[in-house]
């Protein structure tokens, strides 16, 4: 009566009802797109927990990424320890069987191993230093044979007195000087960090083959049986391939100096016994460029003695490198290490880009080592009698390809005829086939 406001209706659950509006009646309300509850949307409660624990293995991944480099001298190193302890560990379970301690039996190759090394290392050192001091003193008749021969040739009027003047006031000479006087200390630094290393090396080798029953049961234990299985027979066989590799390489060094050795007693080379031992060595330890690093020294000795010698050390050893390449190595390494040449190559090649000189040292053996393992494990079949495998192409004569179209269909033509021929009838009957000549 009189009020100009109104009650809004409602239904019977109590809810009010939609007014209709002129048009009609007002379509209900739908929720946002998206399944989002509007502006009182919440965060989900599983984000937090996983940003926090990408943020976790992010600085996991970036810890570990520096310790890793960090360590990779320390990796390294113990790496060599692990394959020098595999190396002798023939040696010293040979001892041990025999009723010695496997410490004493693992100091006794030590200290064998070092008695030849410092040997080698004090022999090769007073020969370089005697050729050292014996070149340095025939240098100036060198030099005046030198200037005698390109004032002969050329009809100049050199002088030695004029180029050991010109050489003292050289600014080559003098910077050469300074750079080697402030070089000495970072030589001197390199000298020490290598000592160091080599302790490291040793120390670690020594505890893994004297201790290696130790480490053995120490790795097994935390593995099921046949597990344990698999890493016994993985570490037997890594032993026989390491040791099977330096025994081949040592009987190689042992004929390599041999054979250099009755080349430069020939030649009347001086010190040519400790010169075979380093052609021996170096040759067959040092992969890839070992054969040349170990000829370059014989030869420039041999150049001091007379030129054209160094042209038959150079000779001898290109043509005795082939000899050992392709038949004393293949005979040598087939029941030791039993790996292709070209797989030893690639090896070489990985292994140095990997780890350097270490890389190329350890390849042959670890990849021996990984191919005759992953052998027991890889199913071989019966190869086919098909005479593609031996390399020959079926079917080729007088150059062709094979033969041809026309030629298969005669032969299809004549097994076809074959089988439609009765029994008893001749080849040539006129009837037999379809009547094709």
């Amino acid at each position: 009566m009189g009020e100009t406001g109104s009650v809004a209706s409602t239904d019977e659950t109590g809810q009010p009802a939609q007014q209709a509006s002129p048009s009609g009646p007002v379509p209900p309300a739908r929720p946002p797109a998206g399944g989002a509850a509007g502006p009182a949307a919440r965060m989900p409660r599983w984000l937090p927990r996983a940003m926090v624990l990408a943020l976790t293995l992010y600085a996991l991944f970036q810890l570990s990424s520096w310790a890793f480099h960090q360590l990779t001298g320390l990796l390294i190193n113990i790496l060599i320890a692990f394959f020098l302890a595999l190396a002798i560990e023939p040696a010293v379970s040979w001892m041990a069987a025999r009723g010695m301690r496997r410490g004493l039996a693992t100091f006794l190759v030590f200290l064998a191993v070092l008695i030849v090394t410092a040997g080698f290392v004090t022999l090769l050192g007073s020969m370089l230093a005697g050729q050292i001091v014996k070149m340095v003193e025939d240098f100036p008749d060198y030099l005046d044979s030198v200037i005698n021969w390109i004032n002969s040739h050329f009809h100049t009027e050199l002088k030695r007195v004029d180029i050991q003047e010109g050489l003292l006031r050289s600014d080559w000479l003098r910077n050469y000087v300074q750079n080697s006087a402030t070089g000495v200390l970072d030589v001197s630094a390199q000298v020490l960090g290598g000592l160091f290393r080599l302790l490291t090396i040793t120390l670690f080798a020594f505890y893994f083959a004297a201790d290696g029953p130790r480490l053995r049961r120490a790795l097994c234990s935390v593995l099921p049986p046949a597990r344990q299985a698999e890493v016994l027979r993985a570490w037997e066989i890594a032993v026989d391939k390491t040791g099977g590799y330096l025994y081949s390489r040592g009987l190689m060094a042992l004929v390599s100096g041999v054979a250099h050795y009755v080349l430069l007693e020939v030649l009347a080379v001086p010190y040519a016994p400790a010169l075979a031992v380093w052609v021996g060595l170096v040759s067959q330890f040092i992969p890839t460029i070992g054969t040349y690093l170990a000829g370059a020294l014989p030869m420039l000795i041999a150049f001091t003695v007379n030129p054209w010698y160094a042209l038959w050390v150079l000779a001898f050893v290109v043509v005795y490198q082939q000899f050992e390449n392709y038949v004393l190595q293949p005979k040598l390494t087939s029941k030791t290490v039993d790996i292709h040449p070209a797989v030893a190559f690639g090896s070489v090649i990985a292994g140095t880009a990997l780890l350097g000189a270490v890389g190329a040292l350890i390849a042959i053996p670890a990849v021996a080592t990984l191919q005759a393992f992953l052998g027991a494990y890889v199913k071989r079949y019966a190869v086919t009698d098909d005479p593609r495998v031996q390399g020959h192409r079926r079917g080729r004569r007088d150059g062709g390809s094979g033969p041809g179209l026309l030629t298969r269909a005669r032969r299809l033509r004549d097994r076809r005829q074959g089988e439609r021929r009765p029994a008893g009838e001749p080849e040539g009957s006129p009837d037999s086939g379809d009547g094709s000549s």
